[in-house]
């Protein structure tokens, strides 16, 4: 087929997003090769660029073996590489116009495209993972707090006065020491004030 013929045959169907299926994507690592006829990489492109469904189908069939391979190469794990060359493979689609035939050919574009979202997945999983392992750590360091049902108020209040007490730590004596005096200070003040307060009510 000729790529006039592809690009001819994109404008005549009507324009709809593909549907790619899971069941057909093997990870198999091997360039195809192609049968006689068949349109090339570039004319797929074309067609894909025109929003021809069927030649992104076409491209899905002949390289979701290579970009599977390449995604579980950075993943390990064969269920989340599925669902991510899911979406490699819609955001070719969605990306085709910034495709230019004289930066490189569409399988090395497409490649360079897979291993980008494939090394963003893994750092958003270990980023959760990380975040996951702080919050079951701050968890850990108050159990008292969930335990006793304390107020989200009461909760924060206590966060604030850890992280006070671990800024004043790291402080040189003599501002620890006055850090002291300024807080206890503070306290004081706080309480004549509120003791000023009930007086006015009795006078």
């Amino acid at each position: 087929m000729g790529r006039s013929k592809v690009i001819s045959s994109a404008r005549r169907k009507p324009r709809k997003r593909p549907r790619l299926t899971k069941s057909r994507a093997k990870a198999v690592a091997i360039v195809p090769q192609l049968e006689p006829g068949a349109p090339s990489d570039l004319e797929l492109m074309t067609a894909i660029q025109g929003e021809d469904a069927d030649a992104l189908s076409q491209l899905y069939d002949r390289y979701n073996g290579i970009l599977k391979a390449l995604i579980l190469r950075v993943i390990h794990n064969e269920a989340e590489a599925d669902d991510l060359l899911q979406e490699i493979f819609m955001e070719i689609w969605n990306q085709a116009k910034n495709f230019s035939s004289q930066k490189g050919k569409p399988l090395g574009w497409m490649v360079t495209l897979a291993r980008r979202r494939a090394i963003d997945g893994l750092r958003k999983k270990q980023a959760y993972a990380r975040a996951e392992e702080r919050l079951q750590n701050e968890t850990e360091q108050q159990p008292d707090a969930w335990v006793h049902n304390a107020t989200e108020e009461e909760i924060v209040l206590s966060d604030t006065r850890h992280l006070i007490r671990k800024v004043i730590a790291v402080l040189p004596p003599a501002q620890q020491q006055a850090g002291t005096v300024k807080t206890r200070l503070e306290l004081g003040l706080k309480k004549i004030y509120d003791g000023l307060k009930e007086l006015r009510g009795e006078l």
